[in-house]
């Protein structure tokens, strides 16, 4: 009898803290302006591209939760540690396997780890209950090694290989997302669900209802502006706002995962208003 195949884990434990503050771009125009958010307490938040590097954007969202998801599977691991080959990696996120993507994922991972999240009391420590006011990262370290010589008579395995060899990647997540999540300041997403829906935002959109879930309680009424700037979008116009988000609105409820978005204003000011759906696995 053939050994069962090992079922991957569905559940994705996220950074409470992190999950409410904007971190990636969720379209690939070239601005690459630090994202940034001024909080209800005054707190301040940035993220800041490493010299000559570009914000993370849509391909780096899916990476940090396929991150997350490995980690939690693997038990959260004390020394933040994952360990995984790239193909393996990009098969669990549902992509395709060839050098291009290859060379995406190496790109991304790298983006994670040199990318500056800066906060000034914007990023609450759970641990200590305190909000932070330094930097972190995503991922405190990545190293990726090419395949050995010998492993080269596998190369006709991916014919549209060139220089791009596949390889072995060792990450650590960085310590303030551990030590989080080991404080249960978190929330939790289905990694099939997440990897289901085909647009970058109703992905952010998903990830940030989990937050207000916990935080805020369903419904859920939060003005464009702010939205804008947690989730975050370039556009700033109210009518270009919703425009934007009612794909991903009806794509949400579409999957089960959000019983009902509205827009309404009072006066000048426009409000997003979601009816959250029951939790889901």
């Amino acid at each position: 009898m053939a050994p069962r195949r090992r079922q991957l884990s569905r559940t994705v434990v996220l950074d409470r803290s992190l999950e409410a503050l904007p971190l990636f771009r969720l379209s690939d125009s070239a601005d690459d302006a630090a994202v940034s958010l001024t909080s209800d307490t005054g707190g301040r938040w940035r993220v800041l591209p490493a010299p000559g590097e570009r914000l993370p954007g849509t391909f780096d969202q899916d990476v940090y939760v396929e991150l997350l998801r490995r980690f939690h599977e693997a038990g959260s691991p004390p020394d933040g540690a994952l360990r995984f080959t790239l193909h393996a990696f990009l098969r669990s996120m549902g992509r395709r396997v060839d050098g291009r993507t290859y060379e995406q994922l190496r790109a991304a991972l790298t983006r994670l780890e040199r990318t500056t999240l800066e906060s000034e009391g914007a990023y609450l420590d759970a641990a200590t209950g305190t909000p932070l006011s330094g930097r972190l990262a995503v991922l405190s370290a990545v190293h990726i090694d090419r395949r050995r010589l010998t492993d080269r008579d596998q190369f006709a395995l991916f014919p549209t290989l060139t220089s791009n060899e596949p390889g072995d990647a060792r990450v650590v997540i960085g310590v303030p997302l551990r030590t989080n999540i080991a404080a249960s300041n978190t929330t939790t997403i289905s990694a099939p669900r997440y990897f289901a829906l085909s647009s970058p935002v109703a992905r952010r959109v998903y990830r940030l209802l989990e937050v207000a879930r916990i935080e805020h309680g369903s419904p859920w009424r939060v003005s464009l502006e702010r939205l804008a700037e947690q989730l975050p979008l370039v556009q700033r116009y109210p009518s270009h706002l919703q425009r934007v988000l009612q794909p991903a609105h009806e794509m949400l409820v579409a999957a089960g995962l959000l019983r009902e978005a509205a827009f309404e204003h009072e006066g000048r000011t426009w409000f997003a208003v979601y009816t959250l759906a029951s939790k889901m696995s």
